[in-house]
């Protein structure tokens, strides 16, 4: 089979199919015409001799690889022609070859890491397919490149060195990239920073808040952006000799004696519409304005609700940025299972591999208010600056370039291509009444549970400073959240995941549904699960935690456990050797499901369910829950003044009470009381 036969375009895109002009190329290298790139209507967007291919129809945005043998650019070190066309080479190889990437992502990284390289060997002179003659040049090599890229640079290298009769050249040989793994440091990876719960819990109020406050005005809110939309084409459709220049309808000081001449309408200052229409406070409520309204705030109002929407689903999900802002109306989707009643799921397009393009995500059920809102926004806004018919409006991105007929610049916009991501920490600074930043300052105990989920959290996390928010520290954070569902009982689970509930349960942790969701973030949750345990682990060795049956008891329960090893700890959690779980009097130990309760009912944990009874050998009471026990408690009291004395049901909350008084004794000689 000669080499042509083997060659064929991998990149992920529906222009990508065997009939395409650009699937196989006819010679290898391609001559310089070949076209590498074509759009939708099969126009061709790079050729392969460009210095600069455009890969915008792939990645539907603007990203280009500039091989640096045109035009000069600030962006982009120059490169010699010679090597320019190597390097060539190697990116059309991880196009069209064995390896070639499926993705434009995984492309674009490909070629930056490799584009480094060749800027290095322009540098000292030489041409890259001599550069394994260069040993003190090869040494040059970690200087540029990530500590987490290097393993994956060697991967790329040597994949490169077995295909170098195919390729024509070779950059470096097997010597050379032994020599080149032991100039690597061990890498060290940084996990992502876990949010600590109050602030986390903070900006999730926050979001909802938001979200709640539009849908409770949907209907003002579009029937006043259809008015302005209406108003300004209404003005725009005059053409009128003897004037010039636009003739805004929402101005400060509107020249009636024109509009009466010309036909355009002029209403003033946006703000008095704002309140004709009854969303002046909700605009004022949200949006930072000193000034008085204009009509661009109404846009800014309706990209803020877009962005809490976005961030509220990334804190009810394992997805990653990219992926939740590629969501399309009708994404949400609701399976209805005997046992378990309503599952919430979203499907989408993970960025990761081919075989996910229609994946799905578990989430909770109150992503549907951030979806509810999204969609009506993205669906009315569709409808009023679009030619488009409702029934094509199915399907639409949630997240879109402004287009409103009093936006700058809209007619320069190339719609086909995604606007970029916004990170999360702009859209705090952009939009500053969305959270009250004092209510992100790091406390004490902020950073004591953001270190135990992240040991290695950076020296800018301190108390006192504002907690950087970013879009990836909510997939981590989720993660963590919903860590622990396959060892734990179901009731256990439900009280763990709050909002999630169940349906955790059912996806992540017993695999009874048949779906199969997204695989990235199933192996993020299992291996923080077990990341977040192993934590928990260490923890019980402290004086902290103690047992009901004494320190004998304690010593025997926690005689596998290594404060100083998480690793350690980890291996045991995964393994199923050792145990720790949540209730309401501490931690239960016990590696099976408990029949008793624990989480809703601590009858046998405190040993409260027979007078003569004992506390349960598997518990470690911990102090810090004394302020839920005593909420507990009250509700106890509560609820035995109502019960029928001698009923099953004063039995069991007399059971717990006395549970809970043991508790307290224990807890209570422990901390010299």
């Amino acid at each position: 089979m000669s080499i042509i036969e083997t060659l064929g375009l991998s990149i992920d895109s529906p222009f990508a199919i065997p009939s395409a002009p650009n699937y196989r190329p006819e010679s290898w290298p391609p001559a310089p015409d070949w076209p590498v790139v074509i759009d939708a209507e099969g126009k061709v967007v790079s050729r392969w001799g460009d210095s600069i291919w455009r890969l915008d129809p792939w990645a539907k945005k603007s990203m280009t690889l500039n091989f640096g043998d045109g035009p000069v650019k600030k962006t982009a070190e120059p490169i010699s022609p010679t090597n320019a066309n190597l390097l060539r080479i190697i990116i059309g190889w991880w196009l069209y070859g064995p390896y070639g990437a499926r993705g434009y992502r995984s492309l674009k990284a490909r070629f930056d890491q490799m584009r480094r390289l060749f800027v290095l060997c322009e540098e000292e002179g030489i041409v890259a397919s001599e550069l394994n003659r260069f040993p003190r040049v090869c040494e040059r090599i970690p200087s540029f490149l990530l500590s987490s890229r290097q393993t994956e640079f060697l991967t790329l290298m040597h994949e490169l060195y077995e295909s170098r009769k195919a390729i024509g050249f070779t950059l470096l040989d097997s010597s050379s990239l032994t020599r080149l793994a032991a100039l690597f440091p061990p890498h060290q990876t940084a996990q992502t920073p876990y949010i600590p719960p109050r602030i986390w819990r903070y900006q999730v109020s926050r979001l909802r808040e938001c979200l709640d406050d539009f849908l409770a005005h949907r209907e003002q809110v579009e029937a006043c952006y259809r008015f302005c939309v209406d108003a300004y084409n209404h003005n725009d459709s005059f053409s009128v000799d003897g004037y010039s220049g636009n003739f805004p309808p929402f101005s400060w000081n509107p020249n009636q004696n024109i509009g009466a001449r010309t036909g355009h309408q002029f209403y003033g200052a946006f703000a008095e519409t704002a309140k004709r229409f009854g969303i002046f406070d909700l605009l004022k409520r949200w949006i930072n304005s000193d000034s008085e309204l204009r009509v661009n705030t109404l846009t800014s109002y309706l990209k803020l609700v877009g962005r809490a929407g976005l961030a509220y689903i990334l804190n009810f999900s394992l997805m990653r940025v990219e992926e939740a802002w590629s969501l399309r109306a009708g994404c949400l989707q609701i399976e209805r299972d005997k046992s378990f009643g309503n599952i919430f799921l979203l499907r989408g397009k993970t960025t990761k591999t081919k075989s996910d393009g229609d994946a799905l995500w578990v989430t909770s059920s109150s992503v549907e208010v951030a979806i509810n809102a999204m969609e009506v926004i993205s669906l009315f806004r569709a409808e009023a600056t679009t030619q488009d018919k409702k029934d094509d409006l199915d399907g639409r991105f949630f997240i879109e370039y402004s287009l409103e007929p009093w936006v700058s610049g809209r007619f320069k916009r190339n719609t086909s291509i995604r606007p970029a991501i916004t990170p999360y920490a702009d859209v705090l600074n952009q939009y500053a009444k969305l959270f009250d930043v004092e209510q992100l300052r790091i406390t004490p105990q902020d950073l004591k549970s953001a270190r135990l989920a992240t040991p290695t959290l950076p020296d800018e996390y301190k108390v006192g400073a504002i907690w950087p928010l970013a879009w990836h520290q909510l997939r981590r954070t989720g993660a963590v959240n919903m860590q622990a569902s396959g060892l734990v009982s179901d009731a256990s689970l439900q009280y763990q995941l709050k909002h999630a509930t169940r349906a955790m349960c059912l996806y992540y942790g017993q695999n009874h549904s048949q779906i199969r969701l997204e695989e990235k973030a199933h192996t993020l949750y299992v291996r923080t699960m077990y990341e977040t345990l192993g934590r928990e682990l260490q923890q019980l060795t402290s004086e902290r935690f103690a047992s009901p049956h004494g320190d004998k008891r304690k010593a025997e329960i926690v005689r596998l456990l290594s404060p100083e090893d998480a690793k350690k700890m980890i291996s045991l959690a995964k393994k199923g050797t050792v145990a720790c779980r949540q209730i309401l009097l501490g931690v239960c130990t016990s590696r099976e499901p408990c029949p008793y309760g624990g989480i809703d009912n601590i009858a046998h944990c405190g040993g409260g369910d027979s007078k003569d009874a004992k506390p349960c050998s598997d518990v470690l009471y911990d102090p810090s829950q004394l302020e839920v026990v005593d909420g507990l408690e009250r509700i106890l009291k509560e609820r035995m003044a109502t019960a029928q004395d001698g009923s099953p049901l004063m039995e069991s909350l007399r059971a717990q009470q006395r549970s809970a008084e043991n508790y307290r004794r224990v807890i209570g000689g422990e901390n010299g009381r």
